[in-house]
């Protein structure tokens, strides 16, 4: 009886510190923060992602989910906190195809793959001013995807996207 309680026990304590670190949870918990920008996109809305390019269409197209963060990280203690957060998110569960670290400045897209398929895209970037994520899920030819990691779209698409949703979205009145 014990031994089955302290299986479930630690089955259940695995299972809840692996749920921590996922998109989910590090959006959930940071999209209140104060000064962060939050996009979930719907899947009615995709559409209008997709006339950013040719590459964008194609790549939106068989986006099931897609969201975009942008967070201060003006502090050292801070930057390395969100840092340390991604290195856990994407951990052993994702391949890293492109990083660029300059102290503590950060660059990473990374990948999860299903066979030939990439099923996730985690963009991070963290400029010691501001963080920010693009996070993608759905079926993408992997071809496709490191040709727009070279060619810096996932940044034009992070722009795009800002732009996007500030046009159409009402602000906030400082009066």
């Amino acid at each position: 009886m014990i031994r089955k309680f302290s299986f479930l026990l630690f089955f259940l304590l695995i299972t809840s510190c692996s749920s921590y670190n996922s998109i989910d949870s590090f959006y959930a918990a940071h999209k209140n923060d104060n000064q962060v920008t939050a996009i979930r996109v719907p899947q009615f809305m995709l559409s209008l992602i997709s006339d950013i390019s040719p590459e964008m269409k194609s790549l939106v197209g068989n986006t099931k989910d897609l969201r975009y963060m942008q967070f201060p990280s003006a502090t050292e203690s801070r930057t390395n906190f969100l840092n340390s957060q991604m290195n856990s998110i994407t951990g052993t569960s994702f391949i890293e195809v492109f990083r660029k670290n300059d102290e503590t400045k950060r660059n990473v897209i990374s990948i999860r793959e299903k066979r030939d398929v990439v099923k996730e895209i985690l963009i991070y970037n963290n400029n010691n001013i501001n963080g920010s994520f693009l996070y993608f899920n759905g079926n993408f030819d992997p071809i496709k995807v490191r040709n727009m990691a070279q060619s810096d779209q996932f940044e034009k698409l992070s722009n795009g996207l800002v732009n996007q949703f500030s046009l159409q979205t009402p602000s906030i009145n400082q009066n």
